[in-house]
């Protein structure tokens, strides 16, 4: 079957569809990290010495390739800011499809296993390779109508892969840089890019013009299916290896199961799901996830407020970017990774928790005003050091939540020393 053709005639249409690519990739990252996390790692789980320095290894994997959705997120952010619209970071709860996705598209945390590895397996399918996605994951949905070029109003546009829906995005580039000029179309200040040197990362590619945003492209297309007919070291290949490996271990020992019994919980039904969802009723494992998602609430609004800054200094940049290193590194994963060996409640016995990365509104920018935007970011940082004080007093919280705490007091003292004094609070 043909795949429909992907319509950029003005600057909507493409705003639209990098809409649909910054959602992909949250929604994907998050979906890894989360298998990440349920993997088994303490000596008496269970695991022979070869199955567990198999186990390790796939974390590793699954690691780096989490890091690399997170690379090609501000891949996305760079190429909106450079077009002059302001990055997405918003996105819907688990499980359910995305109002700016195909219904065909589907997302749903799943522990580490043969289904979570089909279903990364067919989101990572290069072009025109036939996949079947994982039990479930069907669509609710008919495909929407192909936008038709008079159309001046964007809309949900389909495709088959995330390969089509990023050769989309680049030709549409080529035709509004082609119509406009580049100087028209890549209107975006250049102090507003993600650029490598701020973030230490070598790959990221600051967008400045048609060139640079093709190429933020194409890292994109070639880390995770890979250039085409190539894809061996690509996501696409490496979840096949991990896929091949499991399926030998099984062979051996039909009882070896890598992941703990996580199940995806939540600590209260969420906003934008009408289907009854799991809830946490263990007290222990309620308070992990609320931390964890109120480390993931500020790491959004610090990313946001970086791609959104005004006026910020160099060395403010700097502090956004490295306190959001942090809050990944220190806080967020020893979270995450903490809440799977919690009991999830007795409603859902023998079960334990995952971090299910709750959504509470829609995530939108901060206003445009430096000093206001800081000082809602301290705000929100001094709620949760607060908070992981307050949780670490208790007796049957993990002892992760000890290291956390003295990371969220730093980063919150980092962040209030650069508000300016009008603004903070009294007690401050």
């Amino acid at each position: 079957m043909s795949e429909p053709e992907i319509v950029v005639e003005n600057r909507e249409h493409l705003w639209d569809l990098l809409i649909e690519a910054s959602q992909l990739e949250h929604l994907i990252m998050c979906q890894y990290l989360y298998a990440c996390f349920s993997l088994k790692t303490d000596p008496d789980e269970g695991l022979t010495a070869a199955q567990a320095e198999a186990v390790a290894r796939w974390r590793e994997l699954l690691t780096g390739i989490a890091i690399e959705e997170m690379l090609h997120l501000a891949l996305v952010a760079n190429v909106m800011t450079a077009i002059g619209a302001a990055p997405s970071l918003s996105r819907p709860n688990f499980p359910r499809r995305s109002e700016y996705l195909p219904p065909g598209v589907q997302f749903a945390l799943l522990p580490f296993g043969e289904a979570a590895l089909t279903h990364f397996l067919y989101l990572e399918r290069p072009e025109g390779m036939a996949r079947l996605d994982a039990a479930g994951f069907v669509p609710a949905a008919p495909s929407p109508e192909p936008v038709v070029p008079s159309e001046v109003m964007p809309r949900l546009q389909d495709f088959s892969t995330v390969g089509h829906l990023y050769r989309g995005i680049m030709n549409g580039l080529s035709r509004l840089a082609g119509r406009l000029g580049e100087q028209g179309l890549f209107v975006g200040p250049p102090r507003a890019q993600a650029t490598p040197e701020m973030f230490r990362w070598p790959q990221l590619v600051a967008v400045t013009g048609l060139k640079s945003a093709h190429a933020a492209i194409e890292e994109i297309i070639e880390q995770g299916e890979g250039a085409r007919g190539d894809w061996q070291s690509a996501h696409y290949g490496r979840f096949l290896r991990i896929w091949d490996e499991y399926s030998q271990l099984r062979e051996r020992d039909p009882s070896f199961d890598p992941a703990r019994p996580v199940i995806p919980a939540f600590t209260r039904q969420p906003f934008d799901v009408a289907e009854p969802q799991p809830l946490l009723t263990e007290p222990a494992a309620r308070t992990v996830a609320e931390l964890f998602n109120l480390g993931y609430e500020t790491l959004l609004q610090l990313l946001t407020r970086f791609f959104t800054h005004t006026d910020e200094t160099d060395e403010q940049l700097g502090v956004l970017t490295e306190c959001a290193f942090q809050l990944m590194a220190s806080v967020v994963a020893p979270l995450g990774r903490a809440l799977t060996r919690l009991p999830a409640g007795t409603a859902h016995p023998g079960r334990t928790a995952g971090p299910t990365f709750e959504m509470y509104y829609q995530m939108g920018n901060f206003i445009p005003a430096r000093g206001a935007a800081w000082a809602l970011l301290s705000e929100r940082f001094a709620t949760m050091a607060d908070r992981c004080a307050a949780a670490g007093s208790g007796d049957a919280v993990p002892e992760a939540v000890d290291a956390v705490t003295e990371t969220a007091a730093a980063l919150a003292a980092r962040l209030a020393s650069h508000v300016p004094p009008e603004l903070r609070p009294a007690s401050a």
